[in-house]
């Protein structure tokens, strides 16, 4: 009896050590507000990135990836749920998330499966329930109570006050010395930066020892900034949200170089810190079983069309940096499908050898499915009078959008021959068959994902 009370014990122990060996680790870095070109892979020639540009070599880089909806709350809560905004209806303003989606979200799922758990960072949805969706965790952004540097520093290590993104670094690694063995883990790492911190003047802020980046740099002048091109957009975009953050950060040539450089400065920074990150896990002995996830939560306007912000359904608006590094396979893989933040929602459960719910609205970026995916659509639904509303077909020829709250006014683009989306095509006559056909299937998909809410 007592032999077979030891057999048994020894296979419940094998079966856990059999986990932790072939389920890996998963390391999800958000970045807040990092455009896809903000990035020295993707060739930027002035910002350096070599911690993430690693990554990029050595994983798989999509040089096609966008979120479907361009504004931070909404586009976390679809990372967080695999589900498009008009499916979760949750953005600013609209109360918390609710409880069924989050119950099929990837922290919820993970832990399911027995996966130990951690959050740090900018959570940026309303969600009573944050302290029990993960292990451990803290929430936090910048301290919207001061409109100076003290909205980036306010967090302590040790008697140091940090910067955020040093803080957020710092807990990864605690986390990673700290996780149990017995179990693989999934942490979650949201970086405040690069985002401005609004209320101040200055916007931009970074630490001490990156003062000298980009120092002796001048950073090009933004394309698409004339004042024919801020004209072409209709009114409410022209005195909207968009305008009014560009007078804050670029309005000025003085401006605009002291926003960029400190925009690429706070890159630099969160990229330091993946490299601290990394050798944690050298140092642990698990980076060979560590698959680490970079994105951004959306794009960002710097100058284009003289705006600031994102929001819109323009490229830069739109497109993120995406790398899925994975150890235990082959990298240096340039992937040009469409990849979407919901995608990323999917491959994390798949890389855990888990069951996607059916529910779920986004492919693994590891399926061959993803290659099959020609068209997308993308969303912008708050309700405020600064930012206007809007929603937008995409495909691999063309993008087509409108403004919700003006459905008269549309744009069509032929990004084949106009990448830069400067030509409206929209009152072309000779566009008014494909005008219509993509305004046709922009309507099926939004039908489509309001049936599953």
């Amino acid at each position: 009896m007592k032999k077979s009370v030891w057999i048994a014990l020894l296979f419940l122990v094998s079966l856990s050590v059999f986990a932790q060996e072939t389920r890996p680790n998963i390391i999800f870095i958000l970045t807040d507000d990092q455009r896809w070109d903000a990035l020295g892979f993707a060739g930027n020639p002035i910002i350096q990135t070599p911690e993430m540009d690693r990554l990029a070599i050595g994983g798989t880089y999509f040089e096609n990836a966008f979120v479907t909806t361009p504004i931070c709350a909404a586009s976390r809560a679809s990372i967080l749920t695999g589900l498009y905004e008009r499916t979760h209806g949750y953005t600013f303003g609209q109360g918390n998330i609710k409880q069924t989606f989050m119950d099929q979200s990837y922290p919820a799922e993970l832990r399911k499966e027995g996966y130990y758990t951690g959050f740090f960072g900018k959570f940026g949805v309303n969600y009573p329930g944050f302290s029990e969706l993960f292990d451990e965790g803290e929430d936090y952004d910048r301290n919207g109570k001061f409109n100076d540097r003290r909205g980036y520093f306010f967090k302590t290590i040790g008697k140091d006050t940090v910067h955020l993104t040093r803080y957020t670094g710092q807990q990864a690694i605690d986390f990673i010395q700290n996780a149990p063995k017995e179990k693989p883990f999934m942490l979650s790492l949201s970086f405040s930066a690069p985002h401005a911190h609004d209320p101040a003047s200055l916007q931009y802020f970074w630490s001490s020892e990156f003062d000298t980046m980009y120092q002796k740099v001048t950073v090009p002048d933004p394309i698409m900034a004339t004042e024919a091109d801020f004209l072409a957009q209709p009114e409410y975009v022209r005195k909207g949200e968009n305008r009014t953050r560009w007078y804050w950060r670029f309005d000025t040539p003085e401006k605009y170089q002291h926003s960029v450089t400190g925009y690429y400065r706070m890159i630099s920074e969160v990229d330091t810190e993946i490299g601290k990150i990394r050798k944690a896990l050298d140092e642990k002995g698990l980076a060979e079983n560590t698959v680490i996830i970079l994105m951004g939560d959306n794009g960002y306007f710097l100058g284009e069309r003289q705006l600031a912000g994102k929001w819109l359904m323009y490229e830069p608006s739109l497109r993120v940096p995406l790398i899925v590094f994975d150890p235990r396979k082959e990298g240096g893989i340039r992937n040009s499908a469409f990849a979407l933040n919901i995608d990323v929602t999917a491959t994390i459960l798949d890389l855990a050898g888990a069951k996607v719910p059916k529910t779920w609205q986004g492919v693994s970026l590891n399926s061959p499915d993803l290659s099959k995916r020609k068209e997308f659509l993308t969303e912008h639904l708050w309700q405020t009078p600064i930012i206007p509303p809007s929603e937008a077909l995409r495909t691999e020829r063309w993008k087509y959008f409108r403004y919700i709250n003006d459905p008269s006014h549309e744009e069509l683009y032929d990004l084949s021959v106009d990448p830069l989306e400067k030509n409206n095509l929209a009152d072309d006559p000779a566009f008014q068959t494909i005008l219509q056909e993509l305004r046709t299937r922009m309507e099926k998909k939004i039908a489509a994902y309001l049936k599953n809410r």
